[in-house]
């Protein structure tokens, strides 16, 4: 054979290649079958309308899988080791595909045209042999981090149950089926294309620079040609039995995210858990009670979970001891998913409740639906796409409807529908935070104004934070901002409620804001509480209220900016903690920190910053709700004060949410860190360097 190319069935006689093609229609019979059944599975939840700006989405989904973004926006090594072993198959792949086409199909129709040979054969080779190493590296990198380093991430310890109640040795083993299965696969292949090499040597096969110096070991382990030739039959059917074995794996394991992860980017809602769906009005009882009530795209998220543990280490929650884990959540309804509707893999934890069982208290306990702050952070780490806090919700709307809540929820719940704030205090007190002040802050109802102030509950009504909220009426003020409020024409804003699962009391607030925005003038939304700045901006217009609105530290930078407000300077080390809902739900991290820039003070950034940053533990109702947590667990708050503290010299902890002052200065109080560090609102700092 003068032109470069090899043969495909190396010496194989005709009934063991039929044989292999046997082996193969079996394996994709077992594989089809696999699909098809978790097709049926989707097909069996409720519509779920994810098609719109499809080509839009096919663009952003192939570049997040093309470069692994979303997997290395967290861990960067882990990201680029996955990218390794993805490309590295995808060759791979690509490269059985191509001999099969040329095989299969070309020799077939006309034998002229086959291609997989001459100069496109050589560069074939060179090309796979390359991509082949960055595969075997990548899976190096994953096996010594999974079985030596040992990630939190990877630990399947559950804290929503007791030790010895479940048994997961079917997850660490299908772990570990699937790495070694890549793992042979890539060494097998080396060992039979350099046998080959070594018992044949033709020149051209120095393109393949693995094969190549593989054969010339064997060469030197003193291996005749003939006995190359007698353990290339043997390693080639070796090779190729566990690639068939894979394939009819692959819908059965770990290995299905191949095939779903990629189309659950593609079907991901960007706004997912900013803004919930509401509540349909053809169903009786809110909420979800069964595996019924799910989207297709709910069950696809189930399937599209991989373990990875991410959103296990980064939820509030879990890290406190409360009996939450978002990759717990999806793995118990994925079982229990599987168990009903089918779809199911080999390797998996078996259900602990009857399939035709209640999901909310009883698959699900009530407690650990608690527990979450909706904080988004679970979300934001997902290097899938996989909507957490959206399903959780839906769980706790059943939940408020069956009346199995916390009492003090119940009792705020309960304040918010008569008052229209979680304080129960009369409307008419809302603006009396006012009162202190040297000059009247205008009532948006009567007046026009440029920017309508909604200032939310905790800064109207807390006596500890009125303070803060008078000191921003008067940074405004002072700047000439003309800016008015709708004193007891607001109510709260409703996301904490929405986001607890009362949604027919989220919507009457939302109805009643609604009408008094209608009746008053003004060009844009400024609010110092990123929770009611999240509600407006995406959910409001889905109830025809739609406003451009921004959070007071974006108006107070371009103040600073322009120079409206002349500022001293400062000297202090500090650091800033992102409130989960200004910085994950609203993306707005940078004006916070120029400010602060801006002011002269030296800001020294927590390890966990911006989107990543940690949460205090007060969203999603949570903060007005019992202490359920795990005794001597430090609170999230009290995590990150302790943050906080391994910062050299700091002085100030910095917060831009009435929550956040609440929370952390409760935090340095219950942990004992009075005078090491002091709790501030951005606002304080301002006004101290303009006074």
């Amino acid at each position: 054979m003068d032109v470069p190319a090899r043969e495909v069935f190396r010496n194989l006689p005709g009934a063991a290649i039929a044989l292999f093609y046997a082996l193969s229609a079996a394996a994709i019979a077992v594989f089809g079958y696999g699909v098809w059944s978790r097709i049926e599975k989707y097909r069996r939840g409720r519509p779920a309308h994810r098609l719109a700006g499809l080509r839009a989405r096919l663009g952003r989904a192939a570049g997040a899988v093309a470069s692994h973004s979303t997997l290395r926006k967290r861990a960067r090594w882990v990201g680029l080791a996955h990218l390794a072993i993805f490309w590295g198959f995808a060759a791979l792949f690509i490269g059985t595909v191509i001999i099969m086409i040329d095989y299969d199909m070309v020799r077939l129709a006309n034998p002229a045209w086959r291609f997989w040979r001459g100069a496109f054969y050589l560069w074939y080779s060179v090309a796979l042999d390359v991509m082949g190493v960055a595969f075997l590296a990548g899976l190096a990198v994953m096996m010594v981090r999974r079985w030596r380093g040992r990630p939190e991430e990877l630990d399947y310890t559950r804290p929503d149950r007791d030790a010895g109640a479940y048994d997961r040795r079917g997850y660490s083993l299908d772990d570990a089926l699937f790495l070694l299965l890549l793992l042979l696969l890539g060494v097998t292949g080396y060992v039979v294309e350099g046998l080959r090499i070594a018992a044949d040597r033709p020149p051209w096969e120095s393109w393949s620079v693995v094969g190549w110096q593989l054969a010339n070991a064997v060469d030197r382990l003193g291996l005749t040609r003939a006995g190359a030739n007698a353990a290339h039959l043997w390693t080639w059917w070796a090779h190729a039995l566990l690639a068939l074995a894979f394939v009819a794996y692959i819908p059965y394991s770990k290995a299905v995210h191949m095939l779903v992860d990629g189309v659950n980017l593609l079907l991901k809602d960007d706004l997912a858990g900013k803004r919930l769906p509401p509540v349909d009005a053809a169903v009786a009882t809110p909420g979800y009670a069964a595996l019924g009530d799910f989207t297709w795209k709910e069950l696809l998220d189930l399937d599209a979970c991989t373990k990875c543990g991410r959103c296990h280490v980064a939820c509030p929650a879990r890290a406190s001891g409360a009996p939450l884990s978002p990759r717990d959540l999806i793995l118990e309804l994925r079982e229990h998913a599987e168990a009903a509707l089918g779809g199911r893999s080999w390797l998996r934890e078996a259900p602990a409740h009857a399939t035709d069982g209640l999901l909310p208290g009883t698959v699900i306990k009530a407690e650990t639906l608690w527990a979450c702050t909706t904080c988004l952070a679970c979300m934001d780490a997902c290097p899938v796409g996989i909507e957490h806090v959206p399903l959780i919700v839906q769980l706790r709307r059943r939940l408020v409807a069956d009346g199995s809540l916390d009492p003090n929820l119940q009792g705020t719940l309960e304040k918010l529908g008569r008052y229209g704030n979680s304080f129960g205090q009369s409307e008419r007190n809302r603006g009396r935070w006012t009162q202190g002040l040297p000059f009247k802050v205008k009532d948006a109802r009567k007046e026009p104004v440029e920017y309508l102030w909604f200032v939310g509950d905790y800064a109207s009504y807390d006596p500890g934070l009125q303070g803060l909220t008078r000191g921003v009426a008067r940074i405004l003020h002072r700047a000439g901002v003309d800016f008015g409020i709708l004193y007891e024409g607001e109510r709260n804003a409703g996301n904490d409620v929405r986001r607890v699962g009362e949604e027919g009391l989220y919507q009457m607030l939302v109805e009643k804001n609604r009408e008094v925005l209608a009746g008053a003038r003004f060009r844009e939304i400024v609010t110092t509480d990123p929770h009611s700045y999240n509600t407006l901006k995406f959910e409001y217009p889905e109830f025809g209220a739609a406003y451009r609105v921004r959070h007071y530290t974006e108006l107070i930078w371009e103040l600073l900016r322009s120079g409206r407000l002349p500022a001293g300077r400062l000297n202090a080390v500090v650091t800033y903690h992102d409130p989960c809902y200004l910085s994950r739900y609203v993306e707005v991290t940078e004006p916070p920190r120029e400010i602060l820039r801006a002011l002269g003070l030296r800001l020294v950034e927590m390890p966990r910053n911006r989107a990543a940053s940690f949460c205090c533990g007060a969203g999603g109702g949570r903060i007005w709700m019992g202490d359920t947590r795990t005794q001597g667990v430090p609170t999230p708050a009290e995590q990150r004060i302790a943050e906080a503290l391994a910062i050299p010299g700091i002085r100030y902890f910095v917060v831009a949410c009435p929550k956040d002052v609440t929370m952390y200065r409760d935090a340095v109080k219950t942990s004992g860190n009075e005078g090491r560090v002091e709790v501030k609102e951005i606002v304080e700092l301002a006004e101290e360097a303009i006074a």
